[in-house]
């Protein structure tokens, strides 16, 4: 709106604050010019022609960093492209658009603000951004052309001069200077193998990559390196290459390093064959360090299983675990326990102390009960809110009810100051648990969760702070589940 003071643009903010009882006391209201935006915007280098826009969520411009005047602002964008598509597209993204405004064909990235109804649109010339490419294009293809020219008037020299001999040998010549040329300006290491494995070449990046000097490596085996775990799927790669079952293949392995621990190299694989009789002589082998990847594919995996408010399993990966373990449980014929816990009063809690107390709160249960974790099968995992699961493979009723007891006491033990939660006055927590002796034509693993569920909706029942178990259940082929 335009400020009844100043007649400017302006951009108005309010939140509401309340008495300490929940109660409103008030709104605070804020006014910022436009112009502070515009002369903020200025500050990204996003080209001459680039332009940074601040909008509503209905499409009416607010701020726009070219303009002086103001003569933007309070135009009505909703009809363009991006806000009649906007509730089908995700909060951040690129849009490709021809600008109302200017009629520029443009390059963006909107992102929508969470907390308010803005949208904020960087944008760049298409002919700014390509202006560096195109010129980068025409030294390139200058150079292409002169080489190009180059070669054609060598083969033409050639093809006249030298005799049907000569210029099949200049060809084979030519063809290993360029191989050669091209494996040692490449970064990654470039090797020829022969058919007994041994290495006829190696690049000089086989130094950087690998710690090796490439000379030294001249004669042994391609694959001394491979780590003993990962050599038999290499071997057997090499093996379909050398008998023509595959012209070329690609493979992730593991292989050590001169100076280094072991690291992750990517290989691809190419048959080379005899000029003169064309049965396969060989191998060219390209490989490239992937131990970067891998360990952010790793990272990222578990990331995909952590919870992120607590650092131990989430629900997605505590869904897949217990069909495996009631599995192996029914193969070796072992018990599994399940226990289910809960915060007593939780909301309570987050209301009396605030939210990040009560993440405090659960971090700190998530701490008790990865302390209870003795064997790599145990799984710790974030239920769902303020419920967490304990998975005990290969635990009997006892043991399931020990370890539950644990996690009440150490919890107790805290004395964490829960003023609602009575008559304690400190945060407790209810337990269910649960035993199955998995076996033929017995229940699934479902019947597992909900023997805890029930469990768990018993102790709060009967008053909370305490475990209850369900009763250990044998299932044979033919019985009822006790």
């Amino acid at each position: 709106m335009k400020s009844r003071s100043g007649g400017q643009w302006i951009i108005t903010a309010s939140r509401r604050f309340n008495h300490p009882d929940g109660s409103f006391a008030g709104v605070v209201l804020t006014s910022i010019d436009v112009a502070y935006f515009t002369q903020f915007y200025r500050r990204f280098d996003i080209g001459p022609n680039g332009a940074v826009s601040l909008l509503n969520a209905d499409g009416i411009m607010l701020a726009r960093s070219r303009d002086d005047d103001g003569a933007y602002v309070g135009r009505d964008m909703s009809g363009s492209p991006l806000f009649r598509t906007m509730g089908q597209r995700p909060d951040a993204g690129a849009y490709y658009f021809k600008s109302p405004l200017d009629g520029q064909e443009r390059l963006s990235f909107y992102q929508k603000s969470g907390r308010y109804p803005l949208v904020v649109l960087a944008t760049k010339a298409q002919s700014d951004v390509l202006a560096p490419w195109r010129r980068q294009a025409a030294t390139r293809f200058g150079i292409v052309t002169g080489l190009t020219l180059a070669i054609a008037l060598i083969g033409f020299f050639l093809v006249r001069y030298l005799a049907k001999g000569q210029r099949m040998a200049a060809a084979l010549v030519a063809k290993e200077g360029d191989f050669r040329l091209i494996a040692e300006q490449c970064s990654d290491v470039v090797m020829r193998v022969g058919l007994d494995e041994r290495i006829l070449y190696a690049s000089p990046s086989c130094a950087r990559i690998l710690g090796w000097d490439p000379a030294k490596l001249l004669g042994s085996s391609a694959l001394a390196g491979v780590n003993p775990e990962d050599r038999p799927r290499v071997e057997q790669v090499v093996a379909a290459l050398k008998v023509g079952e595959a012209e070329e293949a690609r493979i992730i392995y593991r292989a050590n390093h001169r100076h280094k621990k072991e690291i992750w190299v990517e290989t691809a694989l190419r048959v080379t064959r005899s000029s003169e009789t064309h049965e396969i002589d060989g191998v060219v082998a390209i490989s490239r360090d992937m131990t970067e990847q891998k360990d952010l594919q790793d990272k990222l995996a578990a990331l995909a299983t952590s919870d992120g408010l607590t650092g131990i399993a989430n629900r997605r990966h505590f869904d897949e675990q217990p069909a495996e373990e009631w599995a192996r449980a029914k193969r070796d014929g072992t018990p599994v326990s399940l226990l289910l816990v809960d915060v007593d009063h939780f909301k309570k809690f987050n209301d009396q102390y605030g939210h990040q107390a009560g993440d405090a709160c659960l971090r700190a249960l998530a701490r008790i009960l990865s302390a209870q974790i003795r064997r790599p099968a145990d799984l710790a995992a974030r239920y769902g809110g303020e419920e967490f699961a304990l998975l005990l493979p290969n635990t009997d009723a006892e043991g399931c009810e020990l370890v539950g007891e644990n996690v009440r006491r150490a919890l107790r033990d805290l004395g964490m100051l829960h003023a609602l939660n009575l008559p304690s006055k400190i945060v407790t927590v209810s337990l269910g648990g649960a035993t199955n002796m998995p076996s033929e034509g017995a229940m699934d693993c479902g019947s597992l969760v909900a023997a805890a569920d029930h469990a768990l909706y018993a102790a709060k029942d009967s008053g909370r702070d305490r475990l209850v178990m369900s009763g250990q259940v044998v299932a044979w082929p033919g019985a009822k589940s006790a």
